[in-house]
């Protein structure tokens, strides 16, 4: 009977102690599973760490490729220029070497060449005398400085131009303003240029066609300039009777600025003493300038030069006396400078020309015209009208 109740008490006991033991095993198995999962939480916080500092490197990495292509770009252009002029030295050099080639294996070679020789040399002088007597040889000064400068008036665009007509013996001023417009203003004089209320005195004379840039010339009583809207047109318009009298194109023209810092200005026409010229810049010479000499009467190119001066870094140039000056900035502004000089008959050695700098005066001009019956420039500058007065001497 004592069994009995013992065992009755002694398996309610055991049951208990059972029990207990399952919930801690149970719980140690909990324990160790939240462990784990603690373990991997830190190990995910570890790699999502490791991903945000790979995107960060990467987005550094990426700035500075970037970065590194913008450079590549900008040099883009300048290279393709100079490999474009080193394949053509490289079939100057070609062709050299078959002419020595030839030279050597033959004597009758040496002898036709050397004729050839003397009758290119013959045909050289030919046409530098047709040159010499439509260029008018007895010009002989040259620039030998600027002497200074007179703000004649403040008005208009940034852009823009002012002249007078240096074929006619009147004083009146005409003003062309923006770089594309159709309006020109005619002033008596240059007092009535200066008046305060100066636009209502003005004769408003409007085209048929506005023009591009800002290369316009007023001579002999026409206004000749790039007709906007076309590659390389050049109109002739009569300003007394308002109607255009003639028209042409200039071949090669009108792809290029004829000046970086002047983009606006693709065909820049001038006057000097012996009349009537086109400046432009074209791919095939390296973005060189080139000069025309156009007859305007008839509408049509009598010569044209390469000449060795670059459009890069130019905002304008100017005629004179068969030689044209080209004047060079910066593209923020500063000092303008003379820094390159052609003359087309070789009467001014251009090596021994100093730079010749503008006085008095910081900031950039979108146009530059000589006078020749005055001797004197009218520039437009930064919407200034201003003149420059010359100092010349006779050419070397």
């Amino acid at each position: 009977m004592v069994v009995l109740q013992l065992r009755f008490l002694l398996v309610p006991f055991l049951t208990s102690i059972m029990g207990a033991a399952q919930y801690m095993m149970q719980d140690a198995a909990l324990m160790n599973y939240i462990d784990r999962r603690l373990l991997s939480l830190e190990r995910l916080e570890k790699c999502n760490q490791d991903i945000l500092d790979y995107v960060e490197e990467f987005r550094d990495f990426s700035k500075m490729v970037l970065s590194r292509l913008a450079g590549l770009n900008s040099y883009k252009t300048e290279v393709k220029s100079e490999v474009e002029s080193l394949l053509t030295r490289v079939e100057r050099a070609q062709r050299d070497i078959d002419y020595i080639g030839s030279v050597r294996d033959s004597n009758t070679c040496i002898e036709v060449h050397e004729d050839l020789v003397k009758q290119q040399l013959f045909e050289e002088a030919e046409e530098k005398k047709k040159l010499k007597l439509m260029l008018n040889a007895s010009c002989d000064h040259m620039l030998a400085g600027i002497k200074s400068l007179k703000v004649v008036k403040k008005t208009g665009d940034k852009h823009g131009s002012w002249m007078k007509d240096s074929g006619k013996k009147h004083a009146k001023i005409y003003l062309l303003n923006g770089s594309v417009n159709n309006v020109i203003l005619e002033f008596a004089n240059i007092m009535a240029f200066m008046e305060s209320n100066h636009t209502l005195k003005a004769r408003r004379i409007t085209l048929p066609f506005p023009w591009e840039g800002t290369g316009h010339i007023v001579y002999q009583g026409f206004l000749f300039y790039h007709r906007h809207g076309s590659l390389n047109e050049i109109i002739k318009f009569n300003i007394q009777k308002r109607k255009i009298t003639d028209q042409m194109q200039l071949p090669g023209a009108g792809r290029i600025p004829a000046y970086q810092l002047s983009p606006s200005t693709k065909i820049d026409l001038a006057v000097d003493e012996q009349g009537l010229w086109a400046i432009h810049a074209e791919p095939e010479t390296g973005g060189n300038i080139v000069i025309t000499k156009i007859n305007h009467i008839t509408m049509s190119v009598e010569h044209t030069w390469d000449t060795p001066c670059n459009s890069k870094g130019a905002e304008a140039a100017f005629m004179a006396c068969n030689t044209i000056y080209v004047v060079y900035n910066f593209p923020s502004g500063g000092t303008s400078r003379v820094q390159c000089v052609y003359d087309v008959l070789d009467a001014v050695n251009t090596y021994e020309i100093p730079v010749l700098y503008f006085p008095k005066r910081q900031g950039s001009h979108s146009a530059i015209h000589y006078n020749p019956k005055e001797k004197q420039l009218f520039a437009w500058g930064d919407g200034s009208q201003i003149i420059y007065k010359l100092h010349t001497k006779q050419k070397v």
